[in-house]
């Protein structure tokens, strides 16, 4: 039988994951298109004069899924890049002298957790363990299933797993039922910020989200994140895929129903057997397919609570910083405001919460020597109106509470500045909304209940990536890949 050739759009971890799966079989060869020109998507990198900046994604948690993703193909991570645990894992900024350095270690975690609220570390093994549970059910069994019916959900002993990971509970209750101390309280709940919604939205189910923070450890790989990305594009090479860079597709041209080629903006029509777009979701669905192809109207699509957009700088300094840490969340200001104008008033923040990634402090090779590498990030709601005079307000705000926080004058030693927020998710990724992280993990975007990951009018086209299941994050982007791949596998015998 003649191989099929399917074409994969988007190197993001989705994509390259999709596109090694699927190469991995002996009946495909497997074309993978990408618009910039490197691979990884939100997840590229870039250089000037010796400083190495991740564009995107800074932490690396649940490595226990990069293992077993490598492992599917007899491969470990350590075949690519070398990984350290952070430890302190990030510091957590109340204000001036008001800090948290979080250990790796289990013991000195609880005992820090003591020192703030009496019996609190007894209280985190509680916590944890249900954390534990929840992790090992969601993880390795609910994020796998390609969530195309109910029936996958309706078996009696994972309809009980359901209803003991907290489903129709809010992250919110679930962490004051075991701590009272709002230092505390802050801290378990930082993790589902990463998931697009505040802890009053987000169900309890995330709690394994702590067990990965706490359990599991923050680990870095050596020279950044896109070496995960530079070994993921050296395996899916290994395995035959051939990716095309500087190629972005224009349109998917449809007969009789099925997806038989791309449109690249050059003019030039690549054919297609099968279709895997690890594109942004909605770009896709409303400017690469005609209208009576789509799977969803737009009034859906406005629908969607979309996780936030960011305000990005990345800064080369000319000295040594000192009072910070790899990664340094400043939550010196109160949540609540910032949280209303990203997520029930859209606007820009008077008092911005950030977080600050120095990854020089760990590794000397992302900075020329005696200087160091910063990456700001400022949370922010989706479509916002963002202009170079808006970016440089919110960098002295940010700025200032920095300096006086950590005691020292940066702004003066910046010899290296560039910004990044909606405009340019939108023109770099086609981002829906100029957003950063996807679609936020509310109970009623879970599952099913997240857009399909098939075409529902187009037999051989499907979708991968952080706006269908399992949902946002680097992890969850991997797993996607895995996911339709195999439902690809599956419905073409392949």
């Amino acid at each position: 039988m003649p191989k099929k050739h399917v074409v994969v759009i988007g190197s993001g971890f989705a994509g390259l994951s999709a596109a090694t799966h699927l190469a991995s079989t002996t009946s495909c060869l497997v074309t993978l298109i990408e618009k910039n020109d490197s691979p990884g998507g939100r997840a590229r990198k870039f250089e000037h004069q010796g400083f190495v900046f991740d564009m995107g994604p800074s932490w690396y948690w649940m490595p226990d899924v990069f293992e077993d993703y490598f492992s599917h193909f007899g491969k470990k991570p350590s075949d690519y890049y070398d990984l350290i645990r952070l430890d302190p894992s990030y510091v957590v900024i109340y204000g001036e002298n008001d800090v948290l350095d979080i250990p790796a270690d289990l013991k000195a975690f609880k005992k820090m957790l003591d020192g703030i609220e009496s019996g609190a570390g007894a209280q985190l093994d509680k916590f944890l363990a249900q954390a534990k549970y929840k992790y090992q059910v969601g993880i390795h069994d609910l994020v796998k299933k390609p969530s195309r019916s109910i029936f996958e959900f309706a078996s009696p002993g994972l309809l009980v797993d359901m209803i003991r990971m907290d489903i129709f509970q809010s992250m919110s209750k679930h962490v004051r039922k075991f701590f009272t101390h709002d230092k505390i309280i802050r801290l378990m709940e930082f993790p589902v910020l990463f998931l697009g919604e505040t802890a009053q939205n987000i169900p309890a189910l995330y709690s394994l989200m702590n067990y990965a923070d706490i359990a599991l450890g923050t680990w870095y790989p050596k020279k950044g994140m896109h070496e995960i990305i530079k070994g993921m594009a050296t395996l899916a090479e290994e395995k035959g895929v051939k990716i095309r860079y500087s190629s972005e597709v224009e349109k998917i041209e449809i007969e009789n129903g099925l997806a038989n080629s791309v449109r690249l903006k050059s003019g030039e029509l690549i054919q297609a057997d099968i279709i895997v777009a690890g594109a942004d979701y909605h770009h896709v669905d409303k400017h690469l397919l005609d209208p009576q192809y789509s799977n969803y109207s737009e009034k859906y699509w406005d629908k969607r609570v979309m996780a936030p957009s960011s305000l990005l700088f990345y800064l080369g300094i000319d000295k040594r910083l000192k009072n910070l840490r790899h990664h340094n969340l400043f939550f010196d200001e109160p949540l609540g405001p910032h949280a209303d104008a990203i997520y029930t008033n859209p606007r820009w923040p008077d008092k911005p919460l950030f977080y600050a990634s120095v990854p020089s402090v760990t590794d000397p090779t992302v900075a020329p020597e005696g200087m160091e590498n910063m990456f700001l990030l400022i949370p922010l709601a989706p479509d916002l109106e963002d202009s170079e005079a808006m970016r440089e307000k919110y960098y002295n705000i940010i700025m200032d509470r920095l300096e006086k926080i950590t005691g020292q004058e940066v702004r003066s030693h910046v010899i290296y500045k560039r910004s990044y927020a909606h405009s340019d998710f939108k023109s770099d990724y086609h981002a829906f909304k100029g957003n950063a992280y996807g679609l936020a993990n509310t109970l009623l975007q879970t599952a099913i209940l997240k857009p399909a990951l098939k075409n529902k009018k187009v037999k051989n086209l499907y979708y991968t990536g952080q706006l269908t299941v399992p949902g946002p994050g680097v992890p969850p982007s991997l797993i996607s890949g895995g996911v339709v791949a195999r439902e690809v596998m599956k419905e073409n015998n392949l």
